[in-house]
């Protein structure tokens, strides 16, 4: 993480930019204002630039390279100051710290490009960086963690996600068969193989109920619907998967 801002309080930056993604934004947009909500209560002032949209990783991923770089390049200049950038979202930090330096490699946008890359830190990290430990005021209860593949393989969320849920003393994290595997959502995959994408996230869901975790916790909104329609459409008894910062909200006593 960068933290050479212009000013820092106590090693942390006293000031982030938070890119919330298309997902959280339309979709789960409460989790995004908890995580902001987090961030806020560390000391830090969150910026949102509002012309924030998509980090172009659907079209990255479905072989459009030209419309991806497009969408990413009308996100670069949004983020002028020297601030680490947050992003609620492993898969879509992944996209943005890793393949927009590719993306834009040997064009005009690629000095940029690299710089902002240079700055973008998943939220889990983020929080750990600045050595954020919550203090746990809830139940005791099970919980299980979702990583979406995308994110354990390119920013290693699964691993900060896990030691931010093992921090929580009241908190019991199990263990489920498929943790490592795909969900089956993979952006437009779920709509180009949906037989498959549907056989995926069904064993998915199978493990995750084995588990009889009482809470399930992601850090991708992607996921966190593939999944939790399945639960809404297959197994209404169960929990539907919850945001990390959501769920940490919750158990430190700063969301009702």
């Amino acid at each position: 993480m960068n933290t050479n801002s212009e000013s820092t309080i106590g090693g942390k930056p006293a000031d982030v930019y938070f890119f919330g993604t298309c997902l959280l934004d339309i979709f789960m947009p409460e989790a995004g204002l908890d995580a902001v909500t987090l961030i806020e209560q560390q000391g830090i002032r969150v910026h949102f630039p509002m012309g924030q949209s998509c980090c172009g990783q659907p079209a990255y991923t479905s072989g459009h390279p030209q419309e991806a770089s497009d969408i990413a390049a009308a996100q670069l200049d949004l983020f002028p100051e020297n601030w680490p950038i947050v992003v609620p979202s492993g898969s879509c930090g992944g996209m943005m710290k890793h393949h927009w330096p590719q993306l834009f490699a040997g064009s005009t946008h690629e000095e940029k490009a690299r710089e902002v890359a240079g700055r973008v830190v998943e939220f889990t990290h983020f929080l750990l960086d600045i050595g954020y430990v919550p203090e746990d005021k809830g139940d005791s209860i099970k919980v299980a963690v979702h990583t979406s593949c995308g994110a354990r393989r390119e920013m290693g969320v699964h691993l900060t996600g896990w030691k931010l849920v093992d921090s929580l003393k009241n908190v019991e994290r199990v263990v489920h068969d498929h943790e490592s595997e795909c969900c089956g959502f993979g952006g437009t995959f779920s709509v180009k193989q949906p037989d498959i994408s549907g056989a995926m996230v069904a064993d998915k869901v199978a493990a995750l109920k084995a588990t009889e975790a009482v809470e399930i916790v992601s850090a991708d909104a992607g996921c966190m619907m593939n999944i939790g329609g399945k639960i809404a459409k297959d197994e209404p008894q169960m929990p539907r998967p919850k945001h990390i910062a959501t769920f940490l909200l919750e158990r430190t006593g700063g969301k009702a």
